[in-house]
């Protein structure tokens, strides 16, 4: 029984706990709703839950941790010979034998296809019991709460409890996955920054991470001066947000302020749906048309443009972020309270004198929420630079030039056939807490300002 069978049975068995414990409520008082404390259907979802959550928690867990324990018990079976191998290589028999079991290789050695009918042998064994323990807990579980029910039984209470308690579960995960995140980016850069001083990498400025694929290998030792990077970086979202934040500013204001309601209701969604439009479009359009264009315009003008310029993808990049400053200033804008206005044109203001004056002062808040959002999208922007900036770490500010940004290195850095605690592969971990850092730096600023000008209106 797969998982998402054994899912759909756990559904229907809720499904039948919820009208059995519905029933009984009704049963208890001969029909009259009156004389139970919470509604009927309280006392259903209340069977359900209990029949549902145990079994569901389980299920999770089983179906996590069942590989591992699956592969521990092949282990152990196998011959010594084969468990005494260094750690790499028994790691990439387990990965053989699972292939073997799968059929995606044939023509294995016996101890393979032997290990692999073992492990096929373990796999069904372990979703059998998965099954019965499942489907097991869920009966017990509705039966006792089936058992419970009594009309002073007050459902309403359990179930809201029960409900609170998955919320913060809910709540829980969010805040243990951002937790995971950054001790995962902090413990690798740590080993980067054993490797690397960490003067070397954030005041170095010279980066060229190649390094020996093995020891026996003759490569570079590498440098890691990531000044370029952040140079480049910098470079490439001044010129986004140079783009993006007046533009942006200027149609909420004119849809906000001066548009009629059908003339805003028509580009309101044409302007969102530059958001929609994915990242690579805009990275050919960069690379195809404005690239180009600015390298026959400079050579009209007798500037040098490279073919990759840190112009073209600011450009285009501005204009993917518009939306996000335009869509969200405009709701900001839109919110302010209308008597703000009428006292402002009732003391002689003018529209233009109002919207600068008090519209936008009201909803500077809001205003510095969306750029700050639209800074961290250009900040971590990757397909647009990569196609139309290059891959070139240059430290430069000349926009003409080709430069590369950090979230392009990480990629870089992560694919190949580096080894993994090598320290070009370690550097994209110490990119990304540097890159952390900056966007919580920004989002800090960003509550001071809005703490500072906030303001409440009645």
């Amino acid at each position: 029984m797969t998982a998402l069978v054994l899912l759909a049975a756990l559904l229907f068995l809720a499904a039948a706990a919820y009208q059995a414990g519905r029933r009984r409520a009704l049963a208890a008082v001969a029909g009259d709703q009156r004389q139970l404390h919470s509604l009927p259907s309280y006392y259903g979802v209340y069977v359900a839950l209990w029949c549902a959550l145990p079994a569901l928690l389980v299920l999770a867990l089983w179906v996590a941790l069942q590989g591992r324990i699956v592969e521990a018990v092949l282990v152990s079976e196998l011959p010594p010979q084969a468990r005494e191998l260094p750690r790499e290589r028994l790691t990439l028999l387990v990965n053989e034998v699972r292939n073997a079991a799968s059929g995606a290789v044939a023509g294995t050695s016996p101890l393979v296809r032997t290990a692999a009918g073992r492990y096929l042998e373990h796999q069904r064994t372990a979703t059998a019991a998965l099954a019965v323990v499942t489907l097991a807990l869920a009966v017990a579980g509705a039966s006792l709460a089936w058992r419970r029910v009594r009309p002073r039984l007050p459902a309403i209470t359990a179930v809201e409890k029960i409900v609170k308690a998955l919320l913060l579960a809910g709540s829980c995960v969010a805040v243990l996955t951002t937790v995971g995140i950054v001790l995962s980016l902090l413990f690798e850069a740590l080993r980067f920054f054993q490797r690397v001083p960490v003067a070397d990498f954030l005041f170095g400025l010279h980066w060229s991470p190649q390094t020996a694929l093995r020891a026996d290998q003759v490569g570079s030792s590498g440098s890691f001066g990531a000044v370029p990077l952040f140079t480049g970086t910098l470079l490439i979202s001044t010129i986004a947000m140079a783009v993006s934040v007046p533009v942006g500013l200027f149609s909420a204001v004119y849809l906000a302020e001066y548009a009629h309601a059908r003339t805003r209701n028509a580009l309101k969604p044409l302007l969102e749906i530059l958001a929609g439009i994915p990242t690579v479009v805009y990275g050919f359009f960069a690379a195809l048309t404005v690239a180009p264009l600015l390298r026959r315009a400079g050579e009209t003008c007798g500037l040098p443009v490279a073919s990759e310029s840190a112009l073209a993808a600011g450009l285009v990049m501005g204009v993917m972020i518009i939306p996000f400053v335009s869509s969200l200033s405009d709701d900001v804008l839109s919110a302010v309270p209308r008597g703000l206005r009428e006292a402002s044109y009732g003391l002689g203001a003018t529209k233009a004198e109002t919207i600068v004056r008090v519209v936008l002062p009201a909803a500077l808040p809001g205003v510095v929420g969306s750029v700050m959002l639209a800074i961290s999208r250009a900040i971590g922007e990757t397909m647009i630079v990569v196609m139309a900036a290059g891959l070139t770490a240059n430290l430069t500010a000349n926009p003409l030039a080709a430069v590369t940004t950090v979230t392009v290195q990480i990629v870089t850095l992560l694919v190949g056939d580096q080894e993994f605690d090598s320290a070009k592969t370690l550097a994209a971990f110490a990119l990304g807490l540097v890159l952390f850092l900056v966007t919580l730096t920004f989002n800090v600023i960003a509550l001071g300002v809005v703490r500072k000008y906030r303001e409440r209106y009645e």
